[in-house]
C-alpha cells in the first residue's frame, strides 16, 4: 500500500529524552535508544535489549502518513516504558524510500532487510508500507527467521494461496515457513466491496486505470472482475499508467472515444499520481464522472495534490482497510484520543494500524521470554483473539488478520468524510 520523520525517544523504563539521527549507507535512521550509538549492522551489546526496525517510506508524499504510523508505533512502547517483558526496546525508523524517487525503492527496502537480518538483536520488522517493497523483503527476512509485522501492505499473493500471481505466495516463503503478518485486511476484501458500493450507487458502466505496480493494478483487477460478476459494464480493457508521466489526458481521452463511464477506478496511491488522475478528469471534462480509489490514496497528501477545491467539482469515492479514526470505538477511540493529546492533531487512517503493529511485537516479545528469534515469530503466529485497538482479532494460518472491517468515504471540506461500513 500505500502513504504517510518520526519521533522517537526512550528505551528502557527510564526514557532518553532525545534523538539521534543517523546515515547507515545513505538509509536515515532515528533511534530509540538505550545509551547506545543505535547502528542498525550491529549489535547492542545489552543482552536485555532487543530491537524493532520499521522500514516505510519517510521520503516523498507519503511521509505524512507515515509520520502517523511511527507516532502511533512509539505510543505502544511507551505505553509499556519501552520494555517487552524484561527486555528494553530499541527502536529504529528506516526510510525505504529517496529524494530522487520520492517514493519506496528496491534497493532501500533491500538494504534496510539485510541491516535487519544482519544485527541478532533485531527481534520484529515492522512494515513495509507498500505491497511491491514487501516482495523484496519477505525473502530475505524469512531465510533469517526475522518476524514481520505490516501495517499497511493488502496485495493478498503475499499470503494467500490461490489469490495472487503464479508461486504466490510460496516464493515470498524460501524456508516454507511464515514469517510475515499484517494487522490490515487484504485487498481481496477492499477490491470486489468497492465495486459492490460502486453497484449500490446505480453505477452501470465504468473504465478501470492502474498504475502499474503491485498494490494498484492488483487492486484494480480485483475490483474490475468483480464490476463484471455483479454487472457492471467495462468500458474497454484495465489501462495502466506510465507514472513517470507529468500528465494523463491522453489516456482519459482514449477511454472517453469508448463512451463516458459513470464511474472511473484508479488503482494507485498518492505517489503514484491518484491526484493528478483526479486534475486531469476534470480537464478533459469527465467532471461529472465519478471517481473511486483505493487505500492508498486514504491519506491527505492525495487531497492536497488534487487540490481540495477540485472536489467540489469531482465527486471522489474512498475505500480504506478498517474504520476512520473519528469512527473507531472502545480501544481504538482511546487511541485517537490519546493521539490527538499528545500530538495535538488528528491521526491519518493507518496511525492505528501502526499502534497494533507495535502492540503487537510487543506482546510476541513478551510471550517469548527470550531473545529468540524463532521464539518470537512462533508466539506472533499464536495469537488469537488479540483484544486491541481494532477490536478483537486472530491471526490466520497465513498471518493474516481476521478482521474484515472495510469502509467507504468521500471528500468534503478538504477531508475525508465517511459514508458507510461496506461488506
Amino acid at each position: 500500500m500505500k502513504n504517510r520523520e518520526a519521533e522517537q525517544n526512550e528505551a528502557q523504563a527510564r526514557p532518553v529524552d532525545r534523538r539521534k539521527f543517523l546515515a547507515l549507507g545513505g538509509i536515515t535512521t532515528t533511534g530509540i535508544l538505550l545509551g547506545t550509538s543505535g547502528c542498525g549492522s550491529s549489535t547492542s551489546g545489552n543482552s536485555n535489549a532487543v530491537k524493532i526496525i520499521s522500514s516505510l517510506p519517510r521520503t516523498g508524499s507519503a511521509k505524512g502518513q507515515t509520520d502517523t504510523i511511527v507516532n502511533g508505533i512509539k505510543m505502544a512502547f511507551d505505553e509499556v516504558d519501552n520494555k517487552a517483558g524484561e527486555f528494553a526496546i530499541e527502536y529504529l525508523d528506516l526510510d525505504d524510500a529517496t529524494p530522487a524517487e520520492g517514493k519506496w525503492t528496491p534497493e532501500r527496502e533491500t538494504a534496510n532487510a539485510d541491516q535487519a537480518v544482519k544485527d541478532t538483536d533485531v527481534m520484529a520488522f515492522i512494515g513495509p508500507y507498500n505491497s511491491g517493497a514487501a516482495k523484496v523483503s519477505m525473502p530475505i527476512l524469512n531465510k533469517a527467521g526475522v518476524l514481520m509485522i505490516s501495517p499497511a501492505v493488502t496485495w493478498p499473493g503475499l499470503t494467500k494461496p490461490g489469490k495472487g500471481d503464479p508461486g504466490e505466495p510460496d516464493i515470498y516463503k524460501p524456508t516454507g515457513k511464515v514469517n510475515f503478518t499484517r494487522v490490515v485486511p487484504a485487498d481481496d476484501l477492499q477490491g470486489p466491496l468497492g465495486a459492490d458500493w460502486a453497484k449500490s450507487m446505480g453505477v452501470k458502466t465504468v473504465a478501470v486505470l492502474d498504475d502499474n505496480e503491485v498494490y494498484g493494478k492488483g487492486i484494480a483487477t480485483l475490483f474490475k472482475e468483480r464490476c463484471i460478476e455483479a454487472g457492471i459494464k467495462v468500458l474497454g480493457q484495465q489501462e495502466s499508467i506510465d507514472v513517470k508521466q507529468n500528465e494523463f489526458s491522453g489516456v482519459l481521452r482514449k477511454l472517453k472515444t469508448l463512451g463516458t463511464p459513470d464511474l472511473l477506478y484508479f488503482g494507485g496511491t498518492s505517489q503514484t499520481k491518484a491526484g493528478q488522475i483526479a486534475k486531469d478528469m476534470v480537464a478533459v471534462g469527465f467532471g461529472g464522472v465519478k471517481l473511486m480509489v483505493p487505500d492508498g490514496c486514504y491519506e491527505l497528501a492525495f487531497i492536497q495534490s488534487a487540490g481540495a477545491e477540485l472536489f467540489k467539482t469531482l465527486k471522489c469515492f474512498v475505500t480504506f482497510g478498517g474504520s476512520p479514526p473519528d469512527k473507531l470505538t472502545g480501544r481504538g477511540k482511546e487511541f485517537v484520543d490519546k493521539y490527538k493529546a499528545k500530538y495535538n492533531k488528528d491521526p491519518e487512517g493507518y496511525a492505528i494500524y501502526g499502534y497494533e503493529a507495535g502492540k503487537v511485537a510487543v506482546e510476541a516479545i513478551k510471550r517469548a521470554g527470550k531473545k529468540d528469534r524463532a521464539a518470537v515469530l512462533a508466539e506472533c503466529l499464536k495469537i488469537k483473539d488479540f483484544d486491541g485497538a481494532l477490536g478483537k482479532w486472530s491471526f490466520d494460518e497465513n498471518g493474516d488478520t481476521t478482521s474484515r472491517t472495510m469502509s467507504g468515504s468521500t471528500i468534503e471540506g478538504g477531508d475525508f468524510k465517511f459514508v458507510k461500513q461496506l461488506g
